[in-house]
């Protein structure tokens, strides 16, 4: 009688095979026990914060949504898009002429970076809002020829436009090398391409490198704007009525300092919580080019594992 059943040969050496098909991943006592001990320690900790009246948690409650409060929270966030906004345009063009051919142009970049990284933000928002020290009038004249015009300094520099340059202004320099670092990485190959095609650089810079890039300079962008918020904070020392700032003015009076800082922190939590979704959702939509070829190199795996079986 035929037997269709075969038995594969024993290996040499004596070797014996396992078999894996039921086979499981043991379970890990270890570990379970870390989390318990974990989870433990975490909910005594908040349990002891939540209980701990010097934290003040009434005052925090009663603080939270305080019309001062709110309108300083209103001044950091436009401050923060604002700063965003002026940093990344200002960035992509500092990008752009720090790779130029142009000597001049790549070295008065290099120049800018080089100074507004290489200083503190602190010291340079202290700079701007004392500029009227050095420069007591602002005048646009030609050079070694008449004034056109001219202002009085502290007339044009008051805390908020201080704050605004002194945040842009350093928040370029490092756009600047996120959007470099993000050029640089499409393929060389890409504008030569373009170029054959018939297309100007800039053109090709616009509709073909960049949109590439993006994949690149979403994520360290995201972090900037994250740290472009706790940034803010800074202002309230040349008297800008922001987040910080107006925490500071309530418990001046009411002597309660540690429940209206955690009024500061929980907003900055919030809303960089907020943000760290959108970075998320953003850095998904810009890699879905990506997730597109991932899944078009695994067909014709499956292709052959299929007309295997």
């Amino acid at each position: 009688m035929n037997n269709d059943r075969t038995t594969a040969a024993p290996p040499s050496g004596g070797a014996d095979f396992r078999d894996v098909a039921h086979a499981h991943k043991p379970f890990q006592t270890g570990r379970l026990l870390l989390w318990v001990v974990v989870l433990l320690i975490a909910a005594n900790f908040l349990w002891i914060v939540a209980h701990n009246e010097n934290f003040g948690w009434p005052v925090v409650a009663a603080y939270f949504f305080d019309p001062t409060v709110i309108s300083g929270l209103y001044v950091s966030l436009g401050l923060t898009v604002v700063a965003m906004a002026i940093g990344i345009v200002l960035g992509l063009g500092l990008a752009i002429a720090r790779l130029s051919n142009d000597r001049l142009a790549s070295s008065l970049a290099s120049l800018f970076i080089w100074f507004f990284r290489g200083t503190p933000l602190l010291v340079q928002l202290i700079f701007w809002y004392n500029l009227s020290t050095l420069f007591p009038e602002l005048s646009i004249a030609i050079p070694f020829g008449p004034t056109l015009a001219s202002w009085e300094t502290n007339s044009v520099i008051t805390p908020m436009t201080a704050a605004i340059v002194g945040l842009a202004l350093n928040e370029a320099a490092y756009m600047a090398e996120i959007i470099r670092g993000g050029l640089l990485s499409v393929d060389r190959g890409q504008f030569e391409t373009a170029e054959a095609f018939g297309m100007t650089r800039a053109r090709a810079l616009w509709r073909i490198i960049i949109p590439q890039a993006m994949r690149s300079i979403v994520p360290p962008t995201g972090n900037q704007l994250i740290s472009m918020i706790k940034a803010t904070s800074l202002v309230s020392v040349i008297a800008m009525a922001d987040l910080l700032y107006s925490v500071q003015s309530i418990y001046n009076r009411t002597f309660e300092i540690v429940p209206m800082l955690l009024v500061a922190v929980l907003w900055y939590l919030l809303i960089t919580s907020i943000l760290n979704l959108g970075q998320s959702y953003v850095e998904a939509y810009y890699g879905r080019s990506e997730r597109r070829n991932s899944v078009a190199a695994a067909k014709p795996e499956a292709v052959v594992q299929e007309a295997n079986h």
